[in-house]
């Protein structure tokens, strides 16, 4: 029997593999689709790339601050790689099949990365507070080992929380066609497979997406909540103006990927329906990890500044 084949138990054809079928009524497009995303893919690892190697190079960036952008343009790219060139791959082929133990793979690390972010977008929300409402004992409070401590308990959370969760997903028997109504191996997608009643499993997982998924989200908003009434307290237009455009970029990351994170996660299985979680899938794996350099870069004066002095550099090498 191939690897390939279902292995039967009692009446039951448990799956050993899985179909994804999320673009199979786009043939036609599938060509498009590839150059599309593929192009976004480069985009995001280049502004990424661009965004670390200019922190990385250049001494006045090398801040608390900078320090988390670094971590999170790194976690981006793993993000987007852990779904993208598989999702590429399948848009060139017919069959559109991945083994239990890739998706499980998949699953942990894409997992992994997304309840990661949400720490560490939470630990750069303190970082931008105790800046603006402490700024007299920054240094002290976001020394080099707190950010590291911050950072090290942010991947930390992410890996024991969701290496749980997914192991428990792929504990559970999944048989029938085995065919996934998505371009991943998302959470929600695969539980639907399960043969089995899961209905009080949902509930726990659903808790522990409240618990793990809300706590850093309101983290993020008593921090702001403080930034803003100390920032409307600055006398000049100016200071405040300053002090909001620090915070403004953050802002912008977070809600977008609390967003989409928030209608995916936080919703029970029957409100799922295989078009919303595509979409929503298509934000936060895709589009979010592309915005995340362009809005730093834009909206980021000390992240110009440095493009353009790189920029001026290279000009100058290639006159010489």
């Amino acid at each position: 029997m191939s690897s390939s084949e279902p292995i039967m138990s009692g009446n039951q054809s448990l799956c050993t593999h899985f179909t994804f079928v999320a673009f199979s009524s786009l043939a036609e497009l599938q060509p498009v689709l590839f150059f599309v995303f593929l192009t976004i893919y480069l985009f995001t690892m280049g502004g990424n790339l661009l965004i670390i190697g200019l922190i990385w190079g250049t001494p006045s960036l090398h801040t608390p601050m900078y320090f988390f952008l670094v971590n999170l343009s790194f976690l981006e790219m793993c993000y987007i790689t852990s779904v993208v060139p598989q999702m590429l791959v399948h848009l060139l082929v017919e069959t559109k099949i991945i083994s239990v133990a890739s998706c499980a793979a998949q699953m942990y690390v894409f997992s992994i990365l997304g309840l990661t972010e949400c720490c560490l977008l939470a630990a750069m929300a303190y970082d931008r507070f105790v800046a603006i409402c402490h700024p007299l004992h920054y240094s002290l409070l976001m020394g080099p080992g707190v950010c590291l401590k911050l950072a090290a308990a942010s991947w930390t959370t992410g890996v024991m929380v969701e290496s749980a969760q997914t192991t428990w997903i792929f504990t559970l028997p999944f048989c029938g066609t085995g065919r996934i109504q998505h371009f991943f191996c998302d959470i929600m997608p695969v539980v639907k497979l399960a043969c089995v009643d899961t209905s009080h499993n949902e509930i726990v997982m659903f808790a522990i997406s409240v618990l793990f998924i809300m706590t850093p989200c309101l983290l993020i908003l008593c921090s702001y909540v403080r930034i803003l009434v100390t920032i409307l307290r600055i006398p000049s237009a100016t200071g405040r103006s300053k002090a909001f455009s620090t915070c403004s970029s953050h802002i912008l990351v977070v809600s977008l990927f609390y967003g989409t994170a928030l209608s995916t996660y936080l919703q029970p299985k029957a409100a799922h329906t295989p078009e919303t979680d595509k979409a929503t899938a298509l934000m936060y794996t895709v589009v979010t990890p592309a915005l995340n350099p362009v809005i730093y870069t834009l909206r980021n004066k000390e992240v110009k500044e440095a493009f353009q002095r790189l920029t001026l550099w290279s000009t100058h090498r290639q006159m010489i």
